[in-house]
């Protein structure tokens, strides 16, 4: 055990040790600053505004920002809806795998368009290899989009005064060609090595151990994986997702997908104290977001190498810790803490079955997609940590007598409306669709029973978790949920469309209010908010949200459990 702690300890050290150098050269790319693949993606870059006729100099405003971001992902769901329902008939189909119906290509072209990837079926037989490529590249476009809202604010944060905050189509194609598509390629160039397949070939047939025959999925598995984690996506090629061998296979690419998925969202937040020159502020943030992490990390990580007390009292050791539905290869800790990474940043991938943890462990989980902040999914995370940010600006300063102010612009009703409903969207969402299929399972049991192949308390955890990865555009589950089916493809794809699109608007909304208005130097009075009291602050304030939000439901699910056993 005291290895695999190392093992963990070494991966967030790495993750650390790259993002900052990453932050800042994500920084010199959203502000347009000369770097080093400018010579080889320049021309690429004209290409495409030559192609597409786009002026990426002309300046916008934040409506124009989220016309753009808006237009374009409805365009993407259309080619998404065409491509998945008509699958069985086109192009790189070598399995003759079947195309999807409506409800379910509804649901999974929303859910890969909004970075949250909930799958409802399993690639090996629901999906062509063009099926595969279309939702590879849309896991490209939906990262490319939450860097693109971030740069957005953090250019309204930065401007004294204006109603110009740049270019979407600027910041979307160098998201792209020069942040996501650079390491993706490293990351599935050592994907490769390791033995992720990367061809168009078709099943292969091999002959197992007792002389049986058995079929093999494979496809472009290693760039798959490399864009799924960069991204936050965290859709899998395979059902299993990371714990599919030939996604992960073995401890060395377990790091490599563990770093790549939280890299992003960490060098995000000190991109933003690049850009708008206050490197404090930066660190305060990262403080809160990694003291959060490490609340949930490490009381999951000692639940799960304590193992299954039901377990012990049976007389069984259990000296690798609780191994349901875990990889030998990995082990109870580094599969513990995977789970909290995958579910705090909004990645969604697996390297084991949730539905298999420790309730309180499942508990964690939950929290970490509730909170919805802490890191958090590429450059939306940071978003709704904003809006935390500027409810504690507002308490704060109504606690201590002076105006609400941040970074020089006065905080009033018309954004702290607009951040009351974006912090009371997403437990709404939540509660609300697990309090209906709540309902329909306790009155009509016949029809809509079979949903459920746990009962009791951890039934409920399923569908309460249903509804927060959809809500927290994560996209795991606990898999002893049966999904695929009208009420939970179409429910889960409204949840996911407004879980997306609400808490990007919001932020931008209000950067763009802040941005206009008049700037206030800074004074004696001034409330810092570059500080550890400051980030106390938000902390609490995140705390007491989730608390009052989601603690009764908790406590009919996971605690519930606990309590039972």
């Amino acid at each position: 055990m005291n290895t695999e702690i190392l093992g963990i300890i070494f991966m967030y050290v790495l993750v650390i040790a790259f993002a900052l150098p990453l932050g800042r050269y994500i920084g010199k790319v959203l502000n347009n600053e000369v770097t080093w693949l400018d010579k080889i993606f320049n021309p690429l870059d004209q290409l495409f505004y030559k192609l597409s006729g786009i002026n990426f100099k002309k300046e916008m405003n934040w409506k124009q920002h989220l016309i753009a971001l808006l237009t374009i992902n409805f365009v993407w769901f259309l080619l998404g809806m065409f491509v998945l329902m008509n699958m069985s008939w086109l192009s790189l189909n070598p399995d003759q795998n079947p195309s999807m119906n409506a409800e379910l290509a509804f649901n999974t072209t929303i859910s890969f368009i909004c970075n949250t990837n909930l799958q409802h079926y399993s690639g090996e037989t629901g999906m062509s290899y063009l099926g595969q490529l279309i939702l590879m590249l849309f896991q490209f476009i939906s990262a490319g989009c939450g860097i693109t809202a971030a740069a957005i604010v953090f250019t309204a944060m930065k401007e004294k005064s204006t109603e110009k905050l740049g270019n979407f189509y600027f910041f979307f194609v160098r998201s792209c060609t020069r942040i996501l598509f650079p390491i993706a390629i490293i990351v599935a160039t050592l994907m490769v090595f390791n033995g992720s397949p990367m061809t168009f070939e078709g099943k292969i047939t091999t002959t197992t151990l007792e002389g049986a025959e058995q079929q093999i999925s494979q496809g472009p598995v290693a760039t798959f994986v490399a864009i799924k984690h960069l991204g936050t996506n965290g859709g899998g090629f395979f059902g299993p997702n990371s714990a599919h061998p030939l996604e992960n296979p073995n401890y060395f690419t377990n790091i490599i997908e563990m770093v790549t998925q939280m890299i992003i969202p960490i060098a995000i937040v000190f991109a933003m104290g690049y850009m708008i020159k206050r490197k404090k502020l930066a660190w305060t943030i990262f403080g809160v977001m990694t003291v959060g992490f490490l609340l949930l990390s490490i009381p999951t990580i000692i639940s799960e190498i304590k193992g299954n007390p039901a377990i012990s009292e049976m007389g069984i050791s259990q000296t690798m810790g609780n191994m349901e539905g875990k990889e030998i290869r990995f082990g109870s800790a580094a599969s513990a803490y995977w789970s909290i990474a995958t579910t705090v940043i909004s990645t969604g991938s697996v390297n084991s079955m949730h539905d298999s943890f420790m309730p309180l462990s499942g508990m964690n989980q939950l929290l970490g997609m509730m909170v919805n902040c802490l890191y958090g999914g590429v450059g939306v995370g940071f978003l709704n940590f904003y809006i935390f940010i500027i409810l504690a600006v507002f308490i704060s300063g109504l606690m201590v007598g002076r105006t609400p102010e941040f970074l020089g612009k006065k905080i009033e009703a018309r954004e702290m409306k607009i951040a009351m409903i974006i912090a009371l969207l997403h437990p709404f969402l939540i509660l609300v669709g697990t309090a209906l299929s709540s309902y329909m399972i306790t009155n009509n049991p016949e029809e809509y029973g079979s949903w459920l192949n746990n009962p009791g308390f951890h039934g409920f955890s399923e569908m309460l978790y249903e509804f927060t990865s959809s809500s927290a555009n994560n996209g795991s589950g606990f898999e002893g949920l049966s999904d695929n089916n009208p009420f939970w493809n179409i429910a889960c794809g409204i949840v996911m469309l407004l879980a997306r699109y609400l808490p990007i608007i919001g932020p931008i909304a209000i950067a763009g209010s802040l941005a206009q208005k008049r700037y206030i130097p800074e004074s004696a009075g001034t409330l810092k908010t570059d500080t550890a009291t400051f980030g106390f602050m938000i902390f609490a304030i995140i705390v007491i949200v989730a608390a009052l939000s989601f603690f009764p439901a908790l406590t009919l699910g996971p605690i519930a459990e606990y309590f039972s056993m």
